[in-house]
């Protein structure tokens, strides 16, 4: 039996538009074992909050598989997915926009509560009050608007929602982006904390990949709607074989700026989705491209373990 919380299988999301179709996903697949976390990473415009928003069926798929504990909930009618949804919650990125102004954060943080009728009352408050304590802030914080509150204590409060009906899977779309760097650190750190106090299984979305080297423990790199190369995080760290992921690890800081740099900047935009080159969809901007890049999808070559590239010129480049 599988230790997977979460299976896709050729996941695929397009959107129909006026001006033609919209690739956003194509056929990702991909497990994320129990207890574990999944980063997500790459530029604006990759797909990533797409795939994340389609996995708890926000967005519907336009085609493929989403089995969370051995269930397809693509199948699932609007009750049944609506029962599911208790198990499967979002910390979205901006801690503004996310949190309704008008309401007070121990109404915002019950919202599940009432929605799915848990506790009443004295019991309710005493649940959000200790929703409140478990991120960092004082039960006292629930009569307060959330204006009165810094980004970092608003994405405190955006996380103690999302963790109010005891979910098994969250997804972190961005969650750290808007924060300083000194507040990323405590946000990331209390995602670790309450991932092993709760074994919760998470999503964690990115474009920053070196905070994504620190909190997770495999790495998807995603670019225009596919997977690029994925693995555990180590191994990403140590010998990425893509390109593309190659550019991404050359672009993290180091802490010592006189330390040599083998940087692999990336050239030109991004392709539009409504367009996306044929072949490999990295090529337009490969600075190993190949004339044989222009035709078939790149198939998965594993590396060792768990890791694999989506590149056909992984061996020939890397000997891997």
């Amino acid at each position: 039996m599988s230790d997977a919380l979460l299976q896709i299988r050729n996941l695929t999301k397009r959107f129909e538009t006026p001006s033609g179709t919209v690739h956003a996903v194509e056929n990702v697949s991909f497990d994320i074992p129990r207890g574990s976390i999944m980063g997500l990473v790459g530029e604006s415009g990759s797909g990533k909050t797409t795939l994340g928003r389609t996995l708890l069926r926000l967005i519907e798929p336009t085609s493929g598989e989403i089995r969370f504990d051995g269930t397809d909930i693509t199948t699932l009618n609007a009750r049944a997915m609506r029962d599911m949804r208790r198990r499967m919650q979002i910390i979205f990125q901006d801690p503004v926009s996310s949190l309704n102004p008008r309401l007070k954060v121990g109404d915002l943080i019950a919202e599940g509560l009432r929605a799915f009728r848990i506790g009443r009352g004295r019991d309710r408050r005493d649940r959000v009050a200790a929703l409140l304590e478990e991120v960092g802030l004082s039960p006292d914080h629930m009569n307060r608007y959330p204006h009165a509150f810094s980004g970092g204590q608003r994405q405190r409060v955006g996380i103690a929602r999302a963790l109010a009906l005891e979910p098994d899977f969250i997804v972190a779309d961005e969650s750290v982006s808007a924060l300083d760097v000194s507040i990323q650190a405590q946000v990331l750190n209390l995602l670790l904390d309450l991932r092993a106090r709760r074994n919760l299984t998470m999503l964690f979305i990115a474009h920053d990949l070196s905070v994504v080297n620190y909190l997770c423990d495999q790495v998807a790199v995603l670019y225009l709607g596919r997977l690029m190369e994925i693995g555990p995080t180590g191994s990403i760290q140590r010998a990425s074989a893509h390109p593309y992921t190659r550019a991404l690890n050359s672009a993290i800081p180091q802490p010592d700026p006189r330390a040599a740099r083998n940087r692999t900047p990336l050239q030109g935009d991004i392709p539009s989705p409504l367009a996306p080159p044929s072949g490999c969809v990295f090529r337009t901007r490969c600075p190993h491209v190949a004339e044989y890049c222009a035709s078939g999808r790149p198939e998965a070559h594993l590396l060792g373990g768990q890791h694999h590239s989506y590149c056909k010129r992984t061996e020939e480049l890397y000997g891997q």
